[in-house]
């Protein structure tokens, strides 16, 4: 924590282990471990990043716990998310997804996945890599509040950012990519550090995107 910054004591809750974290994973186990393991990590993976997209997609309506629980039907079903793999999904692959219990059996989603692949392998032609893409719009420290807290999360569920990543999207063919579902992308793969002040992972987050070497 900031030497100069007051934590939101208000809204950190108190782990298992007394330590204070955000509130939004209910000191669930599994919610837990995404928080402190994974959210707001810097992520330079084009599968993860990929991942990441699709299941913010296949969220849309639901809880992120819905889609966390989830995530290894998710994968099975879709090759990992290797993105070659996937942009070659044939109707028949439509059909077995749209009849797989372990995940959300969308077929819009479902559809819009496979469009989405075929769109990041042209984006990957364009940029290099999808991270070349998504780092490239990395907010500037100016456009981010001084103090992170939870009001203020709450507050701005979009940003300049996401709306910008979205119409980029958007206008290369990509669905299921609106600027809150990209800003959700955003604080988990790290191009934020949403973690409110406080909050006992905050600090190793920002160590890391500190660290961290953007894609080119």
């Amino acid at each position: 924590m900031s030497d100069t910054l007051q934590p939101d004591v208000e809204h950190l809750i108190a782990g298992p282990d007394g330590r204070l974290r955000c509130p939004w994973h209910g000191n669930l186990p599994d919610y837990l471990a995404y928080h402190d393991g994974e959210w707001g990590r810097p992520v330079s993976d084009d599968a993860r990043l990929f991942e990441k997209i699709v299941l913010e997609g296949f969220q849309s309506g639901l809880s992120w716990l819905t889609i966390l629980r989830k995530r290894e039907n998710f994968r099975a079903a879709f090759a990992g998310f290797d993105i070659a793999a996937v942009a070659a999904f044939t109707p028949a692959d439509v059909e077995r997804l749209v009849a797989d219990a372990g995940i959300i059996r969308h077929r819009g989603k479902i559809v819009s996945a496979i469009n989405n692949a075929r769109r990041a392998l042209e984006l990957q032609r364009e940029y290099g890599s999808l991270a070349a893409f998504f780092w490239s719009h990395e907010p500037k420290p100016s456009a981010r509040p001084v103090r992170v807290t939870w009001d203020w999360a709450r507050a701005n569920p979009t940003s300049e950012a996401s709306h910008a990543i979205s119409k980029a999207l958007k206008k290369r063919g990509w669905t299921f990519v609106g600027p809150t579902t990209v800003y959700a992308f955003c604080q988990a793969m790290g191009l934020v550090n949403d973690h409110i002040e406080g909050c006992c992972v905050r600090d190793a987050v920002e160590a890391e995107r500190r660290a961290f070497i953007r894609p080119v």
